[in-house]
This record gives C-alpha cells, structure tokens and sequence, in this order.
C-alpha cells in the first residue's frame, strides 16, 4: 500500500456484524490494523491497550477496526480474555475486529510477510497499521514484525500530527514533536506572509549555511 493511495473498499465479517468498508467509514478517520493470530499473547496486549483508549481516538474522530485471519467465533471467544487481562476496558469491547479467514482481505492490503504470503498453513498477518482519512486515503502505514507490539502513544501522536498538518497545510512536526511543542514553517512560506499567518510569533534559527530555513512556532 502506498501512501495517498485509496484504500480498496471490501465487505467483511466483523465482531460488530457485517460492514461494508467505505460505509463503515463514513466521514471519519479510520486506523486499520492487522495482527497475527487470536489467542497470542502480544496481541491481546495491543488490542487491550487499544481498547482502553478507544475515547482518545473518539476524540480526534477516529474509527478503529483489527483484522486477522482467524474465524469470527475466535475473535468472539478472544475478546473475553482480552477484557480479561486489560481490566480497565469500558463496557463492551468497543471496536469490531474483521474475520479474514480466507485471507482475501489480507493480501488485497498488504498485511502479510513476503515470505509466507502463499502459504496457506503458515500464513499469518504482520503487525500492519493504516491510518486511512476521511477521503478514504493511506495517510500513514507502519508495518511491525510479529515480534515487537505497537505503542498506543505514537499511534496518536501520528494521526494529531496528520490532523494538524491538515488543517494549517503550511506546517510540519518535527522529531519526538508532541501537542504543545513547537512546529516547523515548510519553507515554501515566504517571510513577509508569516505574521498574517502565525501572528503570535514565530523564531528563525541562524544556521552556518546561512540558509533561512529552519522557523518555528506554537502558534496553532
């Protein structure tokens, strides 16, 4: 999958009934993620956390749905466990997870490692992150192996980045860049239009190249 590219629309069985991706969508935002196999022990790690900040991503309107290959009655009896061991999930599991048995859904999206990608008995989703925009749009992907869990921190932080960036078009954040810090003018924006735009202020930094490049603000 490539980034600005549409996202396949498909139907699809789900915890939650059955959805139809592009209408399920709607006009929000949407983080799709694969993981491995029902029943493992990282996974139930990530969907639990997930679960728990499921008002986080409300916030930012953000629709979430997992997926892997597993039957639904699996995802159905897994779920249990995961309230479970993540104690301080609200209510019902808030987030339905598709069941892609047939993994038809996974190799449309490009969820699975190369090297088992036709092997049926072997075959399982990677750890693939999408986060996917109202115009149905690849905004972001992080692929992870099936060793290492995902942090729901930089999962958020990603899409208020995106969110933001989106709204003011002329910004970028930069590295370990969080809510409040400082963010960076993209250099195609000429000096004399920085008050108009970032009226409370904006700092130039003097660099040896002597090249006018690197301007901040907490303007936003």
């Amino acid at each position: 999958m490539r980034l600005g590219a549409i996202i396949p629309n498909f139907k699809a069985n789900t915890t939650h009934g059955e959805i139809d991706f592009h209408e399920w969508i709607g006009d929000s935002w949407c983080m799709l993620f694969s993981h491995p196999a029902d029943f493992t022990p990282v996974c139930t790690t990530e969907l639990g956390r997930i679960a728990v900040h499921k008002n986080e991503f409300c916030k930012r309107n953000v629709k979430i749905c997992a997926l892997s290959c597993d039957k639904l009655q699996a995802h159905t009896d897994w779920v249990n466990d995961i309230k479970s061991y993540c104690r301080d999930i609200p209510g019902d599991f808030p987030y339905p997870i598709i069941s892609d048995d047939t993994r038809e859904i996974a190799v449309k999206l490009d969820m699975l490692d190369e090297r088992d990608r036709d092997n049926e008995d072997t075959a399982m989703t990677v750890r693939a992150l999408y986060i996917i925009d109202p115009e149905k749009r690849l905004r972001l992907s992080m692929v992870y192996p099936t060793s290492t869990g995902r942090n729901v921190d930089e999962i958020l932080r990603v899409i208020d980045s995106l969110q933001l960036t989106d709204r003011l078009k002329v910004v970028a954040t930069p590295a370990n860049w969080v809510p409040g810090d400082k963010i960076m003018i993209l250099p195609s924006v000429k000096d004399e239009d920085l008050p108009k735009l970032f009226p409370k202020g904006v700092d130039k930094v003097s660099m040896p190249s002597g090249i006018n490049y690197v301007r901040t603000t907490t303007d936003y």
